[in-house]
């Protein structure tokens, strides 16, 4: 329909939804559920906001249909892990308890169908400025909450222009020097951790990048996240995994600012890539 087409896999990993935060796409990432079905789903951290729950309430009812979508999987059988991350890390007091079928862990091991094993973590524990500087982590959210202001007013002015959707500060962070050197850091020291698990490689979220790398014979791959990019990571019955991209919206009727209203069709850029 419109270009979208159901498709199964063994696992999907989806990371940084942040429910509960006003940047959250999550008309975007319902569509992306109603075509995209798995064995296993493992949500990899901040998929609630907590903090930003706490700075003011924001629930819109597109949020609480995201949740309503995944507890409906997981009734028809789907097994979804809840991994946390540091934006809702108030359920890491919560691990192996079950919320409607859904269970809470801070790390898993994924073994895929070709045998090969993957932590599966959210990544904030290696973030040294979550941990060690956390009056800068909230700066640095603050900071983020400008740029998607200005990802909103770019993206209101190329759908006027009939250009497809694109993430000011997801190009933004790439081009800048120091962040591009963070991102680099934070998959060699997550790469060290999968050597360290003694497992074949890693599958995160945390800085909204997604990516598969080889490091040093180590498979990195991150899930992005459902603020900017709107990525997810899947794994096939083969055992290969793929980034898949879903932000090109095919507006269907009219749609007020950046948010497509329900029931409009996503169509998606797949980009299959077999990991090392």
């Amino acid at each position: 329909m419109n270009g979208a087409e159901h498709r199964e896999f063994r696992a999907l990993f989806i990371s940084d939804i942040h429910l509960g935060s006003k940047p959250a796409k999550a008309e975007f990432l319902i569509d992306f559920l109603r075509y995209h079905d798995a064995v296993k789903i493992y949500l990899v951290g901040d998929i609630v906001d907590g903090w930003r729950l706490k700075r003011s309430w924001h629930w819109p009812a597109a949020h609480n249909d995201v949740v309503q979508k995944l507890l409906r999987k997981a009734r028809k059988g789907t097994e979804i892990t809840y991994i946390a991350g540091n934006h809702d890390e108030f359920l890491r007091s919560f691990q192996g308890v079950h919320f409607g079928g859904i269970v809470v862990a801070d790390r898993v091991i994924h073994e895929a169908a070709d045998g090969r094993r993957f932590l599966v973590i959210h990544g904030d524990q290696f973030d040294q400025v979550v941990h060690n500087v956390r009056w800068l982590a909230y700066l640095g959210d603050k900071a983020y909450d400008l740029a998607i202001v200005v990802n909103r007013v770019i993206a209101r002015l190329r759908r006027v222009l009939g250009r497809p959707y694109w993430s000011f500060s997801s190009w933004a962070k790439i081009k800048v020097k120091k962040a591009v050197k963070f991102i680099s850091s934070f998959q060699d020291v997550l790469a060290q951790e999968a050597q360290r698990s003694e497992v074949d490689g890693v599958i995160c979220g945390h800085i909204h990048h997604a990516a598969m790398e080889d490091i040093r014979g180590v498979s990195y791959m991150n899930t992005g996240d459902w603020v900017e990019s709107c990525t997810a990571l899947a794994e096939n019955f083969d055992g290969s995994f793929e980034i898949i991209t879903w932000a090109h919206i095919l507006e269907t009727e009219s749609v007020p600012d950046e948010v497509p209203k329900r029931g409009v069709v996503a169509a998606f850029q797949g980009e299959r890539i077999k990991a090392a």
